[in-house]
């Protein structure tokens, strides 16, 4: 954890080089402190069956969810969230200046007994 999962209307698809940004928010992620890079994961989802509003072919979306596991206080949680927002929306500018796209953000906080993983990647980090 922190999983990244971006949901995003196919409208944008060629605007888009979500490599910056997943770059951005994991450096900026792990440069808090507290989340380990190794389980660090982000994706780019694109929707091909959507309508945002009244179904103009030039309205878009774009969903950013960010997973992260159970312990972190809630100043921590609005922290993150406010850079978290803060980085996807300068990345998403030259864009939304340009365009009509809806953008969202959640945070949100598993479960610690209904999250169950296994990463053997955690250890080439430490």
């Amino acid at each position: 954890m922190p999983h990244f999962i971006i949901d995003y209307s196919a409208n944008l698809h060629d605007r888009l080089d979500f490599q910056p940004l997943f770059k951005a928010l994991h450096e900026y992620v792990v440069s808090t402190g507290y989340f380990p890079l190794g389980g660090v994961r982000s994706r780019a989802i694109r929707c091909d069956d959507y309508r945002v509003a009244d179904g103009r072919e030039e309205f878009a979306y774009l969903n950013l969810s960010l997973k992260i596991g159970h312990g972190r206080d809630m100043t921590v949680k609005q922290q993150v969230a406010e850079q978290v927002f803060a980085i996807l929306t300068d990345w998403l500018a030259p864009v939304t200046d340009q365009h009509y796209v809806a953008v969202s953000f959640e945070l949100t906080e598993l479960d610690p007994v209904l999250k169950f993983n296994r990463n053997n990647i955690h250890p080439l980090f430490k």
